[in-house]
């Protein structure tokens, strides 16, 4: 709609996850690290945190992008807390078909599969997202199949993506075995003021716009309402490009992004903030 008014190749603020608009904030590279260095030294369950929009799962997607063909990824995204039972959801994660086998059948062919991949020279890598949704009994499933890897061979390893009730449920007593076996843990957190400038600026620059096409009022005031969550700063700047172009306007000002923040938090639904003079108070109840 608005792109070729702003001469944009494409939408830079889609909210879908997209690993190759990846902004590498300090964070973000910090997880990139640390899931290389547990997948090269083939070691145990890594677990990735963060609110709600922080970017996640479009790091691990950055990183499994990277993975060396030797690596067979297996992306498990629909959890839900009435899904029943993980192993057919891990076997269909690998294109195998579970027909009607039984637990200890489908077992028995996962097992074969996946000792078979590490003769082949390939190793599983299961990805399950919105992983605070698995509880404990799919946590400890989790755990169970992990008893695969004895001695030096590792047969499957896994990496746990979550909201920040994930760790809560991981410093229960009864999941103290599972928590022993996670080799890396970190935790992703909004972006800072500059890191919200720079997110931005990537994202404009990669679909070819123009660096200043964001005021330095404006984007002082994005990461003022959104705290730095990139999934909000996405909103509020696609928002701020229609009314942009609505309005005919070559620059986003900090006045045009005050009217998209004070329009998108009448109804309530976003946790926009906006500071009048010392004081924050939120627009949603404004």
């Amino acid at each position: 709609m608005y792109e070729s008014f702003y001469r944009l190749r494409e939408k830079p603020f889609s909210l879908a996850p997209d690993p190759a608009f990846l902004y590498m904030a300090r964070r973000h590279r910090n997880a990139l690290t640390m899931l290389e260095y547990v997948i090269a030294e083939a070691s145990g369950f890594a677990l990735i945190t963060g609110e709600v929009g922080c970017g996640k799962t479009t790091v691990v997607q950055h990183f499994l992008d990277g993975l060396d063909r030797k690596i067979r990824p297996a992306f498990i995204t629909n959890t839900h807390p009435a899904m029943g039972p993980l192993l057919p959801w891990i076997v269909e994660a690998l294109e195998l078909d579970p027909g009607e086998l039984s637990p200890s059948e489908l077992y028995r062919r996962f097992v074969r599969h996946a000792r078979s991949e590490l003769e082949d020279g390939q190793r599983i890598i299961l990805v399950i997202d919105e992983a605070q949704n698995l509880g404990v009994n799919g946590l400890e499933e989790l755990r169970v199949l992990s008893n695969l890897n004895t001695g030096k061979e590792m047969v499957l390893q896994t990496i746990l993506i979550g909201q920040p009730e994930l760790r809560e449920t991981l410093r229960l007593q009864s999941l103290r075995q599972f928590a022993q076996r996670i080799s890396i843990d970190h935790h992703i957190e909004a972006l800072q003021r500059d890191e919200t400038d720079g997110y931005v600026r990537h994202r404009v620059g990669l679909v070819g716009g123009a660096p200043d096409l964001f005021s330095d009022e404006a984007l002082e005031l994005v990461h003022e309402c959104t705290g730095g969550v990139p999934r909000l700063v996405n909103m509020v700047c696609d928002t701020a490009l229609v009314y942009g172009f609505s309005d005919q306007r070559p620059q986003i000002d900090a006045d045009l992004i005050e009217q998209v923040i004070r329009d998108r938090a009448a109804g309530g639904l976003l946790p926009l903030m906006l500071k009048d003079h010392s004081h924050s108070r939120s627009l949603a109840t404004s």
